[in-house]
């Protein structure tokens, strides 16, 4: 049994359409990026963690953000294939390293989703009892026969309206996708221009009340407010999955990645110094930081604009996370480990539906019934530990290939980089409770079982 058997899947024929341009990866990312966490996240980060200082650990998380950014950029250069850092590791470290970060993927992209589809349906409940309007008890909560909650019906009605636009064709979904992100852009920017002239710069005299906190095990400070807003990029690998579907992979993936971070760090230290500036920090412990600033200073109308606004930012970062774990499903299975059935695409639009539908109905099923606020560390810790496996991934792959050739992306610094990219996570995970752990090592001890009784014996390697 040889479980470290390579593939390089970028040689596989795609049966996709080749449509996707760098502006349409460009908004992909910033549909997943540029989410919850501007618009609750920072709020929350400025109270508890780290002050107005918070920008710092927004440069650190961008910073490290920024070194696996390094790596999926030179891997999609080097190896343009659709599955993202599963499809590196598979050619590099071996199948079964490649199937735990497979799985871990399909964990996060599962988990975020189905947390994503609750919060909005949390925030279209709160705007619904603003005036007057609430769910039947039953459909409102999710299974909790204790206190007549059954289902959670307004995120499973989400997911439904998700399903059919990444159904559609991948051109499709984008378009709708970027007008989405649009709209959210002129939220955000409405914000800037109204909040400069309200900024009292003795909100910022205490610039760091928490310190700089820990490298590890830190609960406060700058560097706990790292770990924090590190997740606030989470989704910037979705651009990778769509390799399949993107015109000349190695150049534009890359540039998607590069530009749509930049963006997105931007944007953060922008809104939390502003945000920081208009109301004092210990303020800011609100799930809606951003429309509460706004009214703090009396502009009502404004808040409201950005209270539905980020109802539907909320379908664009489901939209680009559901997208990405149906083209994680997809590649797994064209491989075998996980059903065939899964890697089947629509005849005209060239879709993977089945793959897409089956992610879907899991997540409709978790955000409907299963809490989602515990499982925000669970969605961390599976994310830090594939970056792990692709940190080592990168050292392997330079070790056997060599450099990149002339007109390949060559991320510099290597493996001085990579390994403190892993110093990086293990430090962020150290700040995790035991409960976590002990649900990844669940989460792992099932994908463990599931390759060794099914996908090592229905590898297309065997073929």
């Amino acid at each position: 049994m040889n479980i470290f058997r390579q593939k390089d899947t970028s040689f596989d024929k795609t049966e996709m359409n080749r449509r996707l341009k760098v502006n349409d990866l460009i908004f992909l990312g910033l549909g997943s990026m540029v989410g919850t966490g501007i618009f609750t996240i920072t709020g929350i980060g400025a109270a508890t963690y780290a002050g107005p200082a918070l920008v710092l650990s927004i440069i650190i998380s961008a910073i490290a953000v920024g070194i696996f950014a390094l790596f999926y950029a030179e891997f999609a250069s080097r190896i343009p294939a659709n599955g993202g850092a599963y499809s590196y590791i598979y050619a590099t470290l071996g199948e079964f390293p490649a199937w735990i970060a497979g799985w871990l993927i399909i964990m996060e992209f599962l988990s975020a989703v189905s947390s994503v589809a609750s919060g909005w349906g949390a925030y279209l409940k709160g705007l619904l009892a603003s005036y007057g309007v609430s769910m039947p008890t039953a459909l409102n909560g999710t299974f909790n026969p204790s206190q007549g909650h059954f289902i959670d019906l307004l995120p499973v009605l989400v997911m439904i309206m998700v399903t059919g636009i990444v159904l559609m064709d991948a051109k499709k979904a984008m378009r709708f996708n970027s007008a989405l992100v649009i709209l959210k852009f002129s939220a955000l920017a409405l914000f800037i221009v109204v909040g400069l002239f309200f900024i009292k710069t003795e909100n910022w005299s205490n610039f760091a009340p928490f310190g700089f906190g820990q490298l590890y095990g830190g609960k406060t400070g700058i560097m706990a407010g790292a770990s924090l807003m590190f997740f606030a990029f989470l989704g910037f690998e979705s651009i990778s999955m769509a390799v399949d579907e993107v015109e000349k992979p190695q150049k534009n993936v890359p540039k998607g990645i590069t530009f749509s971070l930049l963006i997105v760090t931007a944007l953060y230290i922008v809104v939390t110094l502003i945000l920081t500036g208009m109301v004092h920090y210990s303020q800011l412990q609100t799930s809606d930081a951003v429309a509460f600033a706004l009214r703090t200073i009396g502009m009502g109308w404004a808040a409201n604009y950005v209270s539905i606004v980020a109802i539907l930012t909320l379908i664009t970062v489901c939209i680009s996370m559901t997208y990405a774990l149906a083209r994680t499903v997809y590649s797994i299975s064209r491989d075998g480990l996980l059903p065939r059935a899964l890697s089947q695409v629509t005849p005209k639009s060239k879709v993977p539906k089945n793959a897409t539908l089956v992610a879907s109905i899991f997540a409709m099923v978790c955000s409907g019934i299963v809490p989602m606020a515990s499982l925000a560390e669970f969605l961390n810790i599976c994310t830090l530990a594939y970056l792990i496996l692709l940190a080592i991934a990168m050292i392997a792959l330079r070790k056997q290939k060599g450099q990149p050739k002339p007109g390949e992306f060559k991320m510099p610094f290597v493996p001085f980089l990579p390994i403190i990219a892993i110093l990086i996570c293990l430090m962020f995970m150290s700040q995790y409770q035991l409960i976590t752990w002990i649900a990844f090592i669940v989460a792992l001890i099932i994908g463990v079982l599931i390759y060794f009784g099914y996908g090592y014996k229905h590898s297309t390697i065997n073929d």
